[in-house]
């Protein structure tokens, strides 16, 4: 019989750790939380110190019961919860639950599932950390008493089903701020000016760009200016005035924190941070991989620190040492200088066994897992690895008091870039320009000039938000994606091409919050919370004061706004389509599987249908609309709204464009337009503005 009860929060764990620790041990898991405050009430005796009324979450009373039985027949019970407060306050609740006062219960921790670092965390047992649990706690407070105060107010005001949130209204009126600076934004006019000459002995033109007058530099405001700059150098001579040469590093990138990785697989992958965080869960949680069971190839994905072990170190020295060279191992660990809190002594997300190359593991992952696994092994290893150098060469060229320049660079040491380039630092490196000094004479052969306009800030993606609300301290690595998540379900923001959008009803919502409860939207009000919290953390404050001082000035504003804020009404999209029983226009509503159309008559006519997409397509076979659609499993295709008497579909999205050559629908393909017609092999790049 087992004498030891480790609980862990997922059952995907079990086997794995289980593995690692023999017949002595039994391992349990919780599911997640086991207590949370009642959904059915703000569940906070505001009169009794604000003390939460925590209760057994419905459906987990069986396995409550089964954790008892088994806490009663061990000796001794380690709560192996995750590395985070989160974890340490599903501990506590777990220790209050299973009434494990008195026990030999200790906490341990791991920051990866192997078999060493699991080892070692019974080692170093200790008891809860209730300064963890009392910032959890505090943080599920303030967010009840945001949530259940604010959001009865938006069902009155507005319409059922919307809330709000202490993080969520925050990420909400960043996006609606953005929207409104792009609608403000005025363009201005400037030009660039290029010029191009012949070198003595050199095939290709030298292309240099217009910098000013002399040293100082200038922009061409409009196209008088430019007329004049012509008129001065059109007849001039130009010389090289300065040839310069250096050398310059690109440093290896830092190792991802969970804000980073989100960012990089949205830019790279185009995963959602919802999506990022599901796939690395199972990467850390165990992998079955052929011969070696289940194991866990990642460290802990919640994190915001770039800390790397001195094992791991040592690890990715060998590593790289035996793969690519000495010359390819840094000196020193590339850590980042960062004055902001860390929540939590982790360390960065990287493999945990770096021979386990994606090669080696390919077999083993699904395409996405692999892709992202990809990502973090190539990320982490660069991390340890030398700078890229370049050779660099900047040419000056006068004429009539004019500049012009040109600067270009060749790769001399790839470093870190022979195994990763992050996606927004590619660049197109020029090739050095070759016997240039300042006797070279000089041809020119023409001007090149271009009309721009300043455009303004782009609307925001999931990456970007997520940069933001790490830059400006709102919220903490484990609640990116849960809050973005949160906006798009409420359809307060949709995403298209990536970008996020307000609807009508977010733009209400933002308006309405920001009038009403305006410290709650406040960014700085948020991030100083945040820092409160630490401070929680850290045992220097308690963290029912935090509360008391919240709570107060929040129900003073919410019975303010019952009162004067005026109700809004949200008209539901009206939609093309015809009631069936009684002609009137049917309106788009929303569910929990998403849209449908229902007759605006209810509750006289019931009557509603599916919703469908159009695109502006018509069917090549009936010509009625061609619909987007999804199958039982989710894929997306396109097919006729009149199916199944038109069994037209195709996978990829239909352009309004017909093909030149033989008529058929063009279907993207990437950047390409391809005729659908099976022997016509038509192909042309998509435009920019059609993609």
């Amino acid at each position: 019989m087992a004498k030891y009860l480790v609980i862990v929060e997922s059952p995907a764990k079990v086997k794995t750790i289980k593995k690692f620790l023999g017949a002595n041990y039994q391992v349990a898991a919780s599911n997640g939380h086991i207590r949370d405050l009642p959904k059915s009430q703000l569940g906070i005796d505001v009169a009794n110190d604000y003390e939460p009324k925590y209760i057994t979450i419905r459906g987990k009373g069986d396995i409550l019961a089964s954790l008892k039985k088994e806490a009663k027949k061990a000796e001794k019970i380690y709560l192996a919860t995750d590395p985070d407060r989160e974890g340490e306050a599903i501990s506590w609740h777990l220790l209050t639950a299973l009434k494990l006062e008195g026990k030999k219960v200790y906490r341990i921790t791991f920051n990866e599932i192997t078999k060493n670092a699991v080892k070692d965390s019974l080692k170093n047992a200790r008891e809860i950390n209730m300064d963890l649990v009392d910032a959890q706690q505090a943080r599920r407070v303030l967010d009840r008493m945001v949530g259940y105060r604010i959001s009865p107010l938006l069902w009155a005001k507005v319409k059922r089903g919307l809330s709000a949130g202490r993080v969520q209204s925050v990420a909400l009126r960043i996006i609606c701020d953005r929207e409104e600076e792009i609608n403000n934004f005025i363009p201005e006019e400037y030009w660039t000016l290029d010029a191009s000459f012949r070198i003595p002995g050199q095939a290709k033109p030298l292309v240099a760009k217009y910098h000013g007058k002399k040293d100082k530099k200038a922009v061409i405001a409009s196209r008088e200016e430019l007329d004049g700059i012509l008129k001065e150098i059109r007849q001039a001579e130009f010389k090289v005035g300065e040839v310069k040469k250096g050398e310059r590093i690109k440093k290896a990138p830092l190792p991802f924190t969970t804000s980073t990785l989100q960012q990089e697989a949205s830019k790279v992958l185009n995963f959602s941070t919802q999506k990022t965080m599901r796939l690395a869960q199972q990467l850390y949680e165990g992998i079955e991989i052929k011969g070696n069971g289940t194991v866990g190839i990642i460290t802990y994905l919640r994190t915001d620190s770039t800390r790397v072990s001195k094992e791991a170190e040592s690890m990715a020295q060998e590593y790289i040492v035996s793969n690519y060279g000495s010359g390819y191992a840094a000196e020193q660990s590339n850590a980042s200088k960062n004055d902001k809190k860390i929540q939590d002594a982790h360390e960065a997300i990287r493999p945990t066994d770096l021979n386990r190359t994606p090669a080696d593991l390919k077999d083993s992952l699904s395409r996405d897992q692999f892709r992202l696994y990809q990502l973090i092994w190539k990320r982490f290893t660069a991390s340890r690895m030398q700078p890229a150098k370049y050779e660099t060469t900047s040419v000056r060229i006068d004429a009539a008091g004019h500049r012009f320049t040109v600067a270009a660079s060749k790769l001399i040491f790839d470093g870190f870039m022979s195994v990763y380039t992050q996606e927004d630092e590619k660049e197109a490196v020029n090739t050095l320009i070759k016997s240039i000094d300042t006797s070279t004479p000089l041809t020119l052969i023409s001007f090149e000039e271009k009309q721009h306009f300043t455009q303004p800030a782009p609307h925001y993606t999931e990456a970007s938000l997520v940069h933001a609300l790490e830059e400006l301290g709102i919220g903490r690595p484990s609640t990116y994606a849960p809050t973005i998540t949160t906006i798009l379900a409420r359809r307060y923001i949709v995403k298209e091409n990536k970008n996020l959008y307000v609807t009508e009803i977010g733009e209400v919502v933002n308006h309405m919050m920001k009038e009403a409860f305006p410290s709650i939207v406040d960014v700085n009000f948020t991030a100083n919370l945040e820092a409160l919290l630490d401070g929680i953390e850290e045992g220097g404050v308690n963290w029912k004061t935090v509360v008391s001082n919240f709570y107060p000035d929040l129900d003073e504003a919410v019975k303010i706004a019952e009162k004067e804020l005026a109700e809004v009404k949200i008209k539901d999209e009206v939609s093309d389509e015809a009631c069936d029983l009684c002609g009137r226009q049917m309106v788009i509503k929303y569910g929990p599987h998403g849209r449908f159309l229902a007759c605006p008559g209810f509750p006289e006519c019931r009557n509603t249908k599916p919703y469908f997409e159009k695109i502006g397509v018509s069917c090549p076979e009936c010509g009625k609309d061609i619909v987007l659609k999804k199958t039982k499993k989710g894929r997306k295709y396109y097919g006729c709204i009149d199916n199944p008497e038109c069994d037209f579909m195709v996978w990829q999205k239909p352009s309004k464009e017909k093909c030149p050559k033989c008529g058929s629908l063009l279907l993207y393909k990437g950047n390409k337009l391809v005729c659908m017609g099976e022997n016509c092999g038509f192909v042309i790049t998509a435009p920019e503005n059609d993609k």
